[in-house]
């Protein structure tokens, strides 16, 4: 996999790259509310630009429908993209129309430039290996060289993704070239003891990697939403708690597993519970109750990992060589069900391990609660990417990179 240092290294003054990013970033109206996907690739399209060539940045924003929205519109991207760059960043209308076209026809030397939302154009996300490759085909047109940078996009089999870089000279930027290299000391050569923290709100999105992983992990601690189906599984009164029905079997399949092959599988002792869902635009105070897990009141909806558990897993991270942890504990974004987030996020700076905040909601919940990102090992910008990674599947991205 070629790299962009080769690219510099056969020059790049007066070159049209293309580099596919992602800055799928979250929105409040026109207000960016977490740039961290921004902040992570701006380094890459400044050493482009550095190197004499004209950037031409493309993204996704949110799921639009194959036609413009505004709401998904990545003109409030670009302008936070320059304050990070320190320089201007103009922006096409378009994806491959006459903006984008007259855009990056105008661009100088070092200049950089933003087209409109890719999935704006129907071919971006197309089933249709025809009508994908024919919007690739126009992509290609506006550029000379391509750079995959866009880590949280690669296991998707995307025009922008899969189907340009093999109409273009291509190589991998230096995110995608880190992220790789993190997640292989997840898969390759894992230091141990090697434990997994698992989050969110369905178990169906962490099927995969919980099997995968019953393979190579040491430890597996469960938290968020998808908990109350394992304990559901072991016959535990769930109260209102979401839960899976349909996924109770698999559970049980994968505890069984775990105990065979001595993986240490860890469920929360205690839970944070309320009568419903709280408001998270108001904030409000919701009078959250803390209970045991075989004593959860049938009217009530468990929210968190309560402090009994928050403290279990902080010990068993303490002596942990290497943690992956993906998905947040409880409904973090309220602060009455933020503290077991907050706990497993300071049980990971606590120990000496090297630690994998695996993207997503993990990375969100990471800065929303005020950690200092640097301090831990490493924070992937792809939560979905990094799952299908430590599955052991191939990213669809990342083989249109090799050579």
């Amino acid at each position: 996999m070629k790299t962009i240092d080769d690219l510099i290294e056969g020059g790049l003054e007066g070159k049209r790259v293309f580099v596919r990013a992602d800055l799928n970033v979250p929105l409040e109206g026109a207000t960016i509310t977490d740039d961290g996907r921004i902040r992570a690739v701006a380094p890459t399209i400044a050493k482009l630009a550095a190197a004499g060539a004209k950037v031409i940045v493309a993204s996704h924003l949110g799921r639009p429908k194959g036609a413009p929205e505004e709401r998904f519109s990545l003109a409030p991207v670009a302008v936070r993209l320059g304050e990070l760059l320190g320089k201007q960043v103009t922006f096409a209308t378009d994806t491959v129309g006459d903006s984008a076209k007259a855009t990056v026809a105008a661009l100088g030397n070092g200049e950089v430039t933003l087209l409109e939302n890719l999935r704006f154009n129907a071919g971006e996300t197309s089933k249709d290996d025809a009508e994908r490759g024919a919007f690739a085909d126009q992509l290609a047109a506006l550029a000379d060289l391509y750079v995959g940078d866009g880590f949280g996009a690669v296991h998707r089999k995307h025009a922008s993704v899969y189907d340009l870089p093999a109409r273009l000279p291509h190589a991998a930027g230096d995110l995608i070239a880190t992220e790789v290299g993190v997640l292989k000391k997840l898969t390759d050569d894992v230091q141990r003891p090697y434990a997994v923290v698992l989050g969110g709100a369905k178990v169906s999105d962490k099927l995969g990697v919980i099997d995968h992983l019953l393979e190579k992990a040491d430890r597996i601690l469960i938290g968020g939403g998808m908990v109350f189906t394992f304990l559901k599984a072991q016959g535990h009164e769930i109260g209102t708690s979401l839960v899976q029905e349909d996924q109770l079997g698999t559970v049980r399949e994968y505890l069984a597993r775990a105990e065979q092959r001595g993986v240490e599988f860890v469920l929360p002792v205690d839970v944070v519970v309320a009568p419903g869902f709280p408001d998270l635009a108001a904030k409000a105070a919701t009078h959250p109750s803390t209970v045991a897990v075989d004593a959860m009141p049938a009217d009530q909806m468990g929210l968190d990992i309560g402090p009994k558990t928050s403290e279990l897993y902080a010990s068993k991270l303490a002596d942990a060589a290497t943690v992956f942890w993906n998905g947040p504990m409880g409904v973090f974004e309220h602060p009455d069900y933020a503290d077991g987030t907050r706990a497993v996020a300071q049980a990971l700076l606590d120990s000496s391990a090297f630690s994998v905040v695996g993207g997503g909601d993990s990375a969100a919940a990471v800065r929303i609660l005020g950690f200092d990102e640097n301090a831990f090992g490493h924070i992937s910008t792809g939560g979905g990417a990094s799952l299908e990674y430590l599955e052991g599947k191939t990213l669809p991205g990342l083989a249109a990179l090799e050579d």
